[in-house]
């Protein structure tokens, strides 16, 4: 048997690499218990010596995570599930992330207070001690080039010799669903607790090296299988998640931020209907959430809605603000879905832009008055459900939930509907028809797809589950002016974002375009620190992320084999962490 390993990019004995990560994760982690800073003008207060603090509780969690895969690295009992993959990557990576968070810790520090000299004792170890996993990390062996690919003409030659994972029963699966549904609502909470711009740059570069550890480790490959064996159970635990989170917020801000997120999110799924499945780029889809918010600011009784009298229950405007949308979805659509790609890009750019000055001028002076023009409408009512007034705060278990949490509910109820017909009609022919044309027009139309009929349900469909949110977000917002309905800008929704938020997300899928619209409503709104250098670090997060993930962050399988060579997919282990040979993934 020959060895399929070489030294890593550092020199040290295999050993002396381990020994190095281990000590190094532990040594991070407990350098969290001094203090870092003699001054409290940093926030978090990192003074303090005893107890973690501010970004201390994040470099303590880099520190651990780094040490628990370094000890699953010994072939320590009970944690060989920690790394089904059996490969190094997740250990450079988690150690990445300790080093990551902690320098940027200490970089900020020194920036914030005028130099090194405000750094205790403690600051220094933090950061000797989270340079010694990196150092351990790199010096592990790396597979050699030639090996790899006879490791892998093997696996493709005989996959049956490569055991398959044992399958958990059904209620493990499930237990194991709930458990990461628990700590994804953890993290999502924290994250959107966090009070300044630094803890929550600190946050994302904790979040985004675990994550990434993990699916080089194989364990979100992994949950992904699990998840696809129980996607009811999965569906129903996500919302119950949902509905959990105002109740876990003392803030109704962090509501008010949790419901835009949801209107934000809304709004991409439909716009991933038009985009992801039917692969029809519109750059002026932010207009129909316009026209289903000025509709139900018009019927919902605002004592400024030039239609006086008239105030319609919840359901009749919602029902008023879809209809209206889908209308002139199909009006719009009708003439033009018979061009293709950038003519239909510009096309749809045109209507949002016609869109926004039309209001803009309905006036009564430059036009009809309709929309009181740059005034808007205000004083929208809030809404009343059931006898409840979602505008008065209501104590629910115990917990009071602000006016926020109680349009936040009736968003997650909204987002089921919207959940629930985006994926009946994906799975659906109108659905499949969709995917063909999206692939290729011509050859879906030669086999008998009606293209114009099929892209114009999804043009109107998509139009109308966006005006459908536009109803809440009138009366969310109490008021409706025509400045956010624009293709650009600085904070969403904007029809810039709507399409980023679902090419970031992943095209195609349900949970993709949902994730894409919360880190692009959450990225300006905590790092306001930066100022007029957000949009830059936004951009610039665009470029790594469209560079290393062209397939979004929840890939489409379909979409992942368009930006992948085949061998760089499914092939099931990589490296070892042990110098035994073993199977490796292409491209590794």
């Amino acid at each position: 048997m020959t060895d399929t390993t070489t030294r890593g990019l550092i020199p040290l004995p295999l050993a002396a690499a381990r020994a190095l990560l281990l000590a190094g994760g532990i040594a991070t982690a407990a350098s969290t218990f001094l203090a870092w800073t003699w001054t409290s003008e940093f926030p978090g207060d990192l003074t303090v010596t005893g107890y973690p603090g501010g970004l201390q509780w994040l470099t303590l969690i880099a520190g651990a995570l780094t040490a628990l895969f370094a000890l699953s690295s010994y072939g320590v009992r009970g944690l060989g599930w920690l790394i089904p993959a059996r490969n190094n990557a997740p250990l450079v990576l988690t150690a990445l992330g300790g080093f990551g968070v902690t320098w940027y810790t200490i970089i900020s520090i020194a920036a914030e207070l005028g130099g090194l000299a405000n750094l205790e004792p403690g600051g220094w170890v933090a950061a000797v001690a989270s340079l010694l996993p990196v150092i351990g990390a790199f010096a592990l062996p790396e597979p050699r080039t030639d090996d790899t690919k006879e490791n892998i003409k093997a696996y493709l030659a005989k996959p049956d010799k490569i055991p398959a994972p044992q399958p958990l029963s059904p209620w493990l699966e499930r237990a194991v669903i709930t458990i990461a549904t628990i700590i994804g609502l953890a993290v999502f909470t924290y994250g959107i607790d966090t009070e300044y711009g630094e803890l929550f740059i600190g946050y994302l570069i904790v979040v985004v090296f675990a994550i990434w550890a993990l699916h080089t480790a194989g364990l979100i490959d992994r949950f992904s299988r699990t998840v696809a064996h129980n996607r009811s159970f999965t569906l129903a635990m996500g919302f119950a998640a949902a509905i959990a989170f105002p109740f876990t917020q003392t803030d109704d801000h962090y509501a008010n931020i949790g419901v835009n997120i949801l209107i934000f999110g809304t709004v991409a799924l439909g716009l991933n209907i038009v985009v992801g499945l039917a692969g029809l780029l519109d750059l002026g889809y932010v207009a129909f959430l316009g026209v289903g918010a000025y509709t139900a600011a018009l019927v919902s009784g605002s004592e400024f809605s030039t239609i006086s009298g008239v105030h319609f229950p919840f359901w009749a405007a919602a029902l008023t603000g879809a209809a209206a949308s889908l209308i002139f979805g199909v009006l719009i659509g009708a003439p033009t879905l018979r061009l293709r790609g950038d003519y239909l890009a510009i096309v749809t750019l045109g209507f949002g832009e016609i869109f926004r000055i039309a209001v803009n001028n309905m006036d009564g002076e430059s036009g009809p008055d309709i929309t009181n023009g740059p005034n808007g409408i205000p004083s929208i009512p809030d809404l009343k459900l059931f006898g409840f007034n979602l505008g008065e705060a209501h104590d629910v278990g115990g917990f009071t939930l602000g006016r926020f949490a109680n349009y936040y509910l009736l968003m997650v109820l909204i987002m089921a509907i919207v959940v629930l017909v985006y994926t009946r009609a994906a799975d659906s022919r109108i659905g499949r028809s969709w995917i063909a044309i999206r692939e290729d027009e011509t050859a879906a139309t030669a086999m008998g797809i009606n293209g114009f009929r099929v892209k114009l349900v999804a043009f109107a469909l998509g139009a109308a589950l966006a005006g459908l949110a536009g109803t809440v977000s009138a009366h969310v917002t109490y008021s409706v002016v025509p400045t956010p309905y624009q293709f650009a800008g600085s904070t969403p929704p904007n029809s810039a974002f709507l399409l980023a938020a679902v090419v970031l997300g992943g095209m195609g899928t349900v949970a993709g375009p949902l994730l894409g619209a919360a880190l692009l409503y959450l990225l300006p709104e905590k790092l306001v620190f930066l100022q007029d250098k957000s949009l830059l670090a936004f951009g610039i997060a665009l470029i790594l992320l469209m560079r290393f993930r062209p397939e979004g962050i929840i890939a489409n399988r379909r979409r992942q084999l368009e930006f992948h060579e085949t061998g760089q997919l499914d092939v099931p282990d990589t490296t070892t962490l042990t110098d035994q040979p073993t199977v490796t993934k292409a491209g590794a």
